[in-house]
């Protein structure tokens, strides 16, 4: 037996501080954002996905902008962390919050690989991490590669408006006819992806991409499409580190599409959180243990910022 503590949501979100250098009253995680608003719009076919009001019909929408880490100073420049799009869509009675990410897989299987992995990466005195520690946890731990792999291998993301976003984790949603199968989010920007060389980011300053969105919205160019990915018997739904076969080209349904019409006060979106476990009836929360943890250390980590 291991005589390591079972990881804990709380847990979690000390490593997680810990790593970024603790730094005072931000999330834990995608601490760098912007907050935004917009629209909603279902297409004619999301019911036959999903009975969730909050996807079968028009609605507000608050949302953010962010980039990975808990470091509210990280650069947009930095291509080695994620960027983020969290969205609630529906009204008061029928709300889900959709939080998705620039890769379509997460970093950690369970609760205890995802602390082991972010402890490998807490900074010593000379405010670097071990990178013996964190080799030998890699090579221990090979699907926790596969999150930062699929990252390295893209080009910059040029604009928060031009990423596609996932939701990795498969939520069963339930349909108008009660039938229900797993689905996974993907969050198509409708204009295309926008990414930048390396030529192209070393000239961005650290901060480029708040300016960057306001742009677009400005010139009215900000559009995504949400779809559901529709699974097939076998998919793994259990474990987040890993795709679905042939992910890229499987079946998909639009459920509607998000106009981002200006920005918000950050206080609206920080005044609260995200929170995964808002899924309105139609969409149920995925099994796996990473889902589950996320609840609880969301309102922890709001509970710390505050």
């Amino acid at each position: 037996m291991s005589d390591v503590p079972a990881a804990t949501p709380a847990s979690i979100v000390d490593a997680l501080k810990a790593v970024a250098g603790n730094p005072p009253k931000v999330r834990a995680s995608f601490a760098k954002g912007s907050c935004v608003r917009g629209t909603y719009t279902p297409s004619d076919r999301a019911g036959e996905v999903t009975r969730s009001q909050s996807f079968t019909k028009p609605s507000r929408v608050l949302a953010r902008f962010s980039v990975g880490g808990g470091n509210p100073a990280v650069a947009d420049t930095d291509n080695l962390v994620l960027r983020g799009f969290s969205f609630k869509l529906g009204d008061d009675d029928h709300r889900s919050d959709i939080l998705a990410e620039s890769a379509p897989v997460h970093f950690a299987r369970t609760l205890d690989q995802m602390q082991a992995f972010l402890e490998a990466r807490i900074p010593g005195p000379d405010g670097k991490p071990d990178m013996a520690k964190v080799k030998a946890f890699s090579a221990a731990n090979p699907e926790t590669l596969n999150q930062a792999s699929y990252v390295a291998a893209r080009r910059l993301p040029g604009s928060f408006a031009g990423t596609t976003y996932w939701g990795v984790h498969a939520f069963p949603a339930t349909n108008e006819q009660g039938e229900t199968r797993f689905i996974k989010f993907k969050i198509v920007p409708t204009g295309g992806e926008i990414t930048l060389s390396d030529d192209e980011a070393r000239a961005k300053p650290a901060d480029f991409l708040r300016a960057e969105l306001g742009t677009r919205i400005a010139a009215g160019h900000v559009r995504f499409n949400v779809m559901a990915l529709l699974d097939r018997p076998g998919d793994p739904v259990m474990d987040v580190t890993m795709r679905w076969p042939d992910e890229d080209s499987r079946d998909e349904v639009r459920l509607g599409t998000i106009v981002i019409t200006g920005f918000e006060p950050d206080p609206a979106c920080d005044a609260s959180i995200f929170n995964p476990a808002n899924l309105a009836d139609g969409i149920g929360q995925p099994p796996d243990e990473i889902f589950a943890a996320r609840r609880a250390a969301y309102a922890i980590s709001l509970t710390k910022r505050r």
